[in-house]
């Protein structure tokens, strides 16, 4: 007999606005537990240090995740001047000083260094894993961790804020795999002044931005009303995170096929040249995922949502 799910079968996108000093780990827990939800899962990790957006796939949901890690990512951040840290931010030691402040000019005049795709060594406190070790693990039991540098793409990077001569705020716009630490380090140490973050907020990740995040408090405060509807009213369908596809409306009978991991014929005068990923909805319920390739979509992944 198949063991039985602990939880309801909740399926969607909560997009959580991340209160600081908590885990990402500590964030979906804290999700689940509100909708009380069988399975949860996030779309990139924030630094317990950071806040902002943080969504959070729960059931048939968790199925569309890579699309919302793969998206485009911004940022606003501010970097104190005249000190690096072990793990770039506030809650390292400091490794490195320097009495130079760099002018607004300065700054500005290397901003187009990090535009475009870059190579950016990942900071050492960071969750890339080394033969099965998260590194931050192996840098808090004292042992040298040595990243290779990797490529990264950077949209945009701009000074929006200097309130004083050691402190500067940033606005970034970025791919996948981007440590805003790491541009903190990398400037500081090119302007010979040494650098780190000390307030960190993603704006966006993929489709979800700040105008439909949910505050933390917000959403236990609903869960704990004991009205499942005010908790429910804060979920996002799970196509929420599929924006950027094209959207094909099949047939019942092509959902009925394409819900057995069959591939099916689309119609239309564009149908032919149509390539990549896509999702099919048929009458306004979510059926599939998949490739678009010589006028068919092939299902990758196949929703169950009733």
């Amino acid at each position: 007999m198949a063991r039985r799910k602990k939880g309801n079968a909740v399926n969607g996108w909560l997009v959580l606005d991340k209160p600081i000093n908590m885990t990402s780990t500590q964030a979906v827990a804290a999700v689940r537990r509100a909708f009380n939800a069988q399975k949860a899962g996030h779309s990139g990790t924030l630094d317990p240090l950071a806040t902002g957006i943080l969504p959070i796939a729960l059931g048939e949901g968790t199925k569309t995740v890579s699309f919302a890690v793969d998206g485009e990512k911004a940022y606003r951040f501010t970097v104190r001047w005249g000190a690096e840290t072990e793990t770039d931010d506030t809650e390292g030691k400091i490794s490195k000083t320097s009495d130079n402040r760099p002018a607004r000019a300065d700054i500005e005049a290397l901003l187009p260094r990090f535009h475009g795709e870059i190579m950016q060594e990942p900071p050492a406190y960071s969750a890339i894993k080394i033969a099965g070790e998260r590194a931050y693990d192996l840098a808090r039991n004292g042992e040298t961790v040595v990243l290779e540098p990797r490529p990264v793409f950077i949209d945009s990077l701009t000074l929006v804020d200097m309130p004083d001569e050691a402190t500067s705020v940033f606005e970034a716009r970025c791919g996948k795999g981007t440590y805003v630490r790491a541009l903190a380090r990398d400037m500081g140490r090119i302007m010979g002044c040494y650098g780190h973050v000390i307030a960190l907020r993603r704006t966006q990740v993929g489709p979800f931005d700040e105008g439909r995040a949910v505050a933390m408090e917000t959403l236990l405060a609903a869960a704990e009303s004991g009205d499942p509807d005010e908790v429910l009213k804060y979920l996002l369908p799970v196509e929420s995170a599929l924006a950027d596809l094209p959207e094909l409306l099949v047939s019942q009978s092509d959902a009925a096929t394409l819900a057995r991991g069959q591939t099916v014929l689309i119609r239309g005068r564009d149908a032919p040249i149509m390539s990549g990923p896509a999702y099919a909805t048929s009458k306004g319920r979510l059926v599939a995922l998949g490739e678009l390739a010589k006028g068919a979509l092939h299902p990758t992944r196949v929703f169950n949502l009733g």
